[in-house]
């Protein structure tokens, strides 16, 4: 028998004993999906989560539950994901602070190897506002104060080791003002904190402080992301307020699945998710809540958190931040 029918025959028996994941992914999914996020229950990473599940379930077919595991800073939630069976019925919302994790702290799970990426969804950058007694109306003014009274001012921030902290700190390194960082549990009490006049400035969430710029307490500087946000497009970037190319300062979201998520299955998830992000309704969740749809897929998304968590790495080696 000729060499090339052997072969044939081969190759067609081998997909009548192993269907091809193709066709796996054809029928996917034939049961609910878990969307594990790593917080309780509200904030921004379990509204996002949420929201993109809702409209993912109406393509899907099936229902995405989203499944509140908190504990150890995020680690218990993407602990629980990463040893989950990697076959397409786990995804898990990663936020910025999964790359600020893995850069201060070791993990039971490998931050680049136990995931497979799926697709960013958007980010949320932060925004640099002073007290209204703070006689800085830019950014550049707020640097030449605190250069005029070095660990005079106070700049309150999240919690140690998370994005709005490291970001804070990393723009604090750039500039090369001294400012005395005090963190607090959460945007929340800093945002409190400056209200009241204890603090002077700070890197908040947008929609929280946006009340209190237009009543006139607060003062915006500048935004921490990589271009102007649509809620205050008259107020500049950090970036290119303080000539500071490529700095930001911002939450994101992605979801992500376990390693070894079959290709053909992770491929529809990022379509599906592709789709949905592109939908007006969706849009308008993340401008309203400080954001904006920021889409990348698989691969991108690989190098984008690879490249947070060495950011983040060289800001916590620099100031001696290591978590246990």
């Amino acid at each position: 028998m000729p060499h090339s029918i052997v072969r044939r025959l081969i190759a067609v028996s081998t997909l009548l004993i192993f269907p091809s994941v193709a066709s796996a992914a054809d029928v996917y999914p034939k049961r609910p999906v878990r969307a594990i996020v790593a917080v309780s229950p509200g904030g921004s990473n379990d509204f996002v989560a949420r929201s993109i599940a809702a409209k993912l379930s109406e393509r899907l077919g099936e229902q995405i539950v989203v499944i509140n595991r908190a504990g150890g800073g995020g680690v218990i939630g993407y602990e629980s994901a990463a040893r989950s069976t990697p076959d397409g019925y786990t995804m898990v919302l990663a936020s910025a602070s999964y790359a600020t994790l893995a850069a201060t702290r070791k993990t039971p799970y490998d931050p680049i190897k136990s995931f497979a990426p799926i697709a960013k969804l958007g980010t949320g950058p932060f925004i640099l506002i002073v007290n209204s007694s703070v006689p800085a109306n830019s950014v550049k003014e707020l640097i030449a104060v605190a250069k005029q009274k070095p660990g005079k001012l106070i700049m309150a921030s999240g919690e140690v080791a998370s994005a709005p902290h490291l970001g804070t700190l990393l723009f604090l390194g750039l500039t090369g003002i001294d400012m005395r960082v005090v963190p607090f549990k959460g945007g929340g009490p800093a945002l409190i904190d400056i209200l009241g006049g204890h603090s002077d400035a700070s890197f908040s969430n947008i929609v929280q402080a946006l009340p209190h710029i237009k009543s006139g307490r607060l003062r915006a500087l500048g935004t921490g992301g990589l271009k102007r946000s649509a809620l205050l497009p008259d107020v500049p970037t950090v970036a290119e307020a303080a000539d500071l190319p490529g700095f930001e300062n911002a939450n994101w979201w992605s979801f992500l699945a376990p390693s070894g998520t079959p290709a053909p299955i992770v491929d529809r998830l990022t379509n599906e998710i592709k789709a949905v992000l592109a939908l007006d309704e969706v849009k308008k969740w993340f401008l309203n809540g400080g954001g904006e749809v920021d889409y990348l897929g698989p691969s991108d998304l690989g190098r984008f958190i690879k490249q947070e968590i060495t950011k983040f790495g060289r800001i916590a080696k620099k100031v001696n931040i290591r978590l246990e």
